[in-house]
């Protein structure tokens, strides 16, 4: 057994915030840090079809609702989140030493924020929560490896999505803003002027959605909700954001509401939705999948998931092989083979399940797997890798 250190945490992505400390110390008795060991099996070869994870080092820092950005020379900076405390720290896995060692420092502590690669190579750190919902942005250079101050966000925001539009611009939307509201507002980043605008508001306020950019350059906005507790609605809603109009567009619904769940799209156009829960959050969590047509702008059932998985979003990667790997969410990662329309589990296990995990695809086709919360609340520095192929190191 490993040891455990015994923090206190309140996020805003889960109950409520308590501002408790002037470095932005946030506490809540059912949130702690778990220093782990589990056997470094690296090396192992990967012989299955479907692949194989394993255990590939620990993060410097627990950290869960933290980001993962794949960094134009092949390193992965890791940002923020939360463990015991909001986070300031962040650092760098580098694939080649298979190391990660920390780099910089926020400004301000964030966690819920967003993290989106610039075409220079530079990220943009956008909003978040420390105690505060945060309108402030920062910059990484990979080169100087320094954060900088960046432009303000026209709302602060945290739980928000960010989409890279591939027109110059960064879209924006939802999340929970000052005063614990739920958003209806949604915004552009422009790379070139480096000024946030506002644009068309959402059809409903949503925190916990997700929105995925699609071929003909709209973006799908799935599900979510909007308010805590006995007052929340979880939506089955869809929308499609029309970066031509700045206008929102309602479509047919979901076959089934979801909040915390994850979508991906798929090599030909499809949107692949999977997992989530229902009002009852833990207890109401699925292992069915669905798949959005953009020609039809329908939904359409599928096979489900082998396990259930909630808040999971983001981790799920599409393959350079054209199937997705579904990593968080569960203590076990699985494969949908785009081939059968069917899920199958990945050989490995990550121990426990990985609640506001990342993943990040590498260059080299594996994915990191870093950090996240088990249902025991406690926050993990253990990262996993997954590969489909051999490995000959």
């Amino acid at each position: 057994m490993g040891t455990k250190i015994f923090f206190v945490f309140v996020s805003a992505l889960f109950f409520g915030w308590t501002k408790t400390k002037p470095e932005n110390t946030l506490t809540d008795s059912n949130f702690k840090v778990v220093a782990d060991i589990f056997d470094d099996r690296s090396n192992a070869t990967c012989d299955a079809s479907n692949g194989l994870v394993v255990p590939v080092g620990k993060m410097q820092t627990a950290r869960a609702a933290h980001t993962t950005t794949l960094l134009k020379n092949g390193n992965v900076l890791i940002v923020g989140g939360f463990a015991g405390n909001t986070l300031s720290s962040a650092e760098i896995y580098e694939p080649i030493s298979k190391k990660f060692k920390y780099v910089g420092q926020l400004s301000v502590a964030r966690s819920g924020h967003s993290a989106t690669l610039l075409p220079g190579g530079k990220v943009l750190i956008a909003g978040g929560y420390n105690g505060n919902y945060l309108s402030s942005t920062e910059i990484f250079d990979p080169q100087t490896q320094i954060f900088s101050a960046g432009p303000e966000m026209t709302t602060a925001r945290s739980g928000h999505t960010a989409t890279a539009l591939g027109n110059g611009r960064i879209f924006f939307a939802g999340g929970v803003g000052v005063g614990w509201s739920f958003l209806r507002s949604a915004e552009l980043y422009n790379i070139q002027s480096k000024v946030f605008s506002a644009t068309g508001s959402m059809t409903t306020a949503r925190e916990s959605h997700t929105a995925t950019l699609l071929k003909n350059g709209t973006v799908l906005i799935t599900g979510g909700h909007k308010d805590r507790r006995t007052d929340m609605t979880v939506y089955s809603s869809a929308e499609l954001y029309d970066p031509t109009s700045g206008k929102f567009e309602l479509i047919n619904k979901m076959i089934v509401k979801r909040h915390k769940h994850d979508a991906v799209k798929l090599a030909d156009g499809k949107v692949l939705i999977v997992g989530g829960s229902d009002e009852r959050d833990a207890k109401g969590t699925y292992s069915s999948a669905e798949l959005y047509d953009p020609v039809l702008s329908s939904f359409e059932g599928m096979s489900h998931m082998n396990m259930n998985r909630y808040k999971h979003n983001g981790t799920s990667i599409l393959l350079p092989n054209g199937n997705v790997l579904i990593a968080g969410g569960a203590n076990r990662a699985e494969i949908y083979n785009i081939a059968s329309g069917k899920f199958e589990i990945v050989r490995g296990s990550m121990g426990a399940n990985r609640l506001f995990s990342c993943a990040t695809l590498l260059p080299n086709g594996d994915v990191l797997i870093t950090g996240g919360y088990n249902e025991n609340m406690q926050v993990s520095e253990n990262a996993w890798m997954y590969s489909y192929k051999k490995r000959s190191d």
